[in-house]
């Protein structure tokens, strides 16, 4: 457009016509026919513009004398403008904040379907990085405040022995017996508990063997003495630690509101009514059926593995991890049933007349559970060809279902596995040698301002949009 104003050219003059641009200080002419070749761009807009109103809606600033348009955007940016332009298709190198970039092509009207094949992929992993690396920051944030929560929480029951009889004491052995590594003796005593809990369990499993059963008097089988004491001496072990647990707790009352101590309960009962129930059976021959009761209170003594989770920092943050997701696991559940029906109705349609194993639909469902957790027993398989395909196609959906939400939980068990080193490392360096000191370092500040800034992003995250959301929706209508 040299030489004459924007409004005095019609449309027949537009192929043949240029227009000046600024952009930030980068100077370009520009052939009218390039920029019509998008229509719905910025520049391709300007071209139908019949006012000075309607042409400062598009651009910031026009001078009739140098018939220049004035663009208030980055320079550095614009050539990748101008080369989709000339040649119909975006590239982006890989020094550019794709968040800007992404920020550019929007002003300038320009759909991020045009950017090419050879950097679509790089530029997409890299706008989705930064979610990810948010997901992380979040969650280092929520563990540090999750952290203080505890840390504060441990003090507040610490500081309760204050003015209790023998109250430097209570604290000490409270120490050494809720808090594994928190001292020497805390050490020594969680080691002799995981030898005890083991030796439990392995004495549970030699007893089940035939060759160390011994035959009484009249031939049948029954327990060696032996493991009968080791039984005995490994109850009186966790009686104690229960009980002891329960002399220095600083509150008696909240006691049992804790998971451990109810897995430390629920470890030692099983053989008080076993005992119980033998007293009565020997008493009343009548009630010679509650002897099978104890036989299935002697199963439990399996549970008693759980203790470990006291000890074990992995134990702990897998039930915590199953506790808090408990959606990703229900909704494995549910992908599993959906696809165990639908294959146990194929196999049952397929097999039935072919095959007596699979003549049921119950008898399916067995074979589809098999099949799509990838375990495959082998005790019931398809005949037939249609069979066959059937399973395999039963096999590949399960090991997609199983793996799609398998990422969301290993990413929640390294969340709290974190969150629980940097909670132990804090209570070791707490200090009760002479009674209450100081609290122990927490920076309040950085507390607060986690809180609040957890706030701040949850209300931004309900009333924002991605540009790229709002491009494509201008885009469609």
């Amino acid at each position: 457009m040299t030489g004459q104003s924007l409004s005095d050219l019609s449309e027949a003059n537009f192929e043949d016509s240029e227009i000046s641009v600024n952009v930030g200080g980068f100077k370009k002419k520009l052939r009218s026919h390039t920029l019509l070749r998008f229509p719905e761009t910025r520049l391709g807009r300007l071209l139908h513009c019949r006012s000075k109103e309607s042409i400062l809606e598009l651009c910031d600033d026009y001078d009739d004398a140098q018939n220049e348009f004035y663009f208030d955007r980055n320079p550095e940016l614009f050539p990748y403008v101008l080369h989709f332009y000339n040649t119909g298709k975006l590239h982006v190198m890989g020094e550019l904040c794709v968040f800007s970039f992404s920020q550019e092509i929007e002003y300038w009207g320009i759909n991020e379907f045009f950017i090419d094949s050879c950097c679509s992929y790089s530029y997409h992993g890299r706008k989705m990085e930064p979610d990810q690396e948010k997901w992380d920051e979040q969650s280092d944030q929520e563990s540090t405040t999750s952290s203080f929560d505890e840390i504060l929480a441990f003090y507040n029951d610490a500081s309760k022995f204050e003015g209790q009889p023998l109250g430097n004491l209570r604290r000490q052995l409270w120490l050494a017996l809720d808090n594994p590594g928190y001292s020497i003796l805390s050490r020594v005593f969680s080691i002799l508990s995981i030898m005890v809990v083991l030796g439990s369990i392995v004495t549970m499993c030699l007893n089940s063997l035939p060759d160390f059963l011994i035959p009484d008097s009249q031939g049948n089988p029954e327990e060696d003495p032996r493991f009968e004491i080791v039984e005995h001496f490994g109850i009186a072990w966790f009686t104690f630690e229960l009980v002891a647990r329960f002399a220095v707790a600083p509150e008696f009352f909240k006691f049992f509101k804790n998971a451990l101590n109810l897995i430390d309960l629920m470890s030692i009962i099983p053989f008080y009514i076993t005992l119980v129930v033998n007293l009565v059976v020997e008493s009343s021959p009548t009630l010679a059926n509650l002897g099978r009761v104890a036989q299935v209170l002697r199963l439990m003594r399996i549970f008693r593995i759980l203790k470990l989770a006291r000890h074990s920092t992995g134990l702990r943050s897998l039930g915590a991890t199953l506790k808090y997701s408990y959606k990703e696991v229900g909704l494995l559940l549910l992908y599993l049933s959906v696809g165990i029906s639908i294959f146990s109705v194929v196999a049952y349609t397929i097999e039935k007349e072919e095959n007596e194993g699979l003549a049921t639909i119950p008898a399916c469902w067995w074979w589809a559970t098999v099949s799509m957790t990838t375990v495959g027993y082998g005790d019931v398989v398809p005949g037939t060809t249609a069979g066959k395909l059937t399973a395999s196609a039963c096999i590949l959906a399960g090991i997609l279902v199983v793996v799609l939400p398998i990422t969301l939980i290993f990413n929640k068990f390294s969340h709290f596995y974190r969150r629980q080193k940097q909670l132990e490392s804090a209570m070791r360096s707490c200090d009760f040698g002479d009674g209450m000191k100081e609290v122990p370092s927490v920076n309040l500040r950085d507390y607060y301002a986690h809180k609040v800034k957890s706030l701040m992003a949850s209300l931004t995250n309900m009333s924002r949009s991605s540009p790229s959301e709002l491009s494509l929706n201008d885009s469609l209508h």
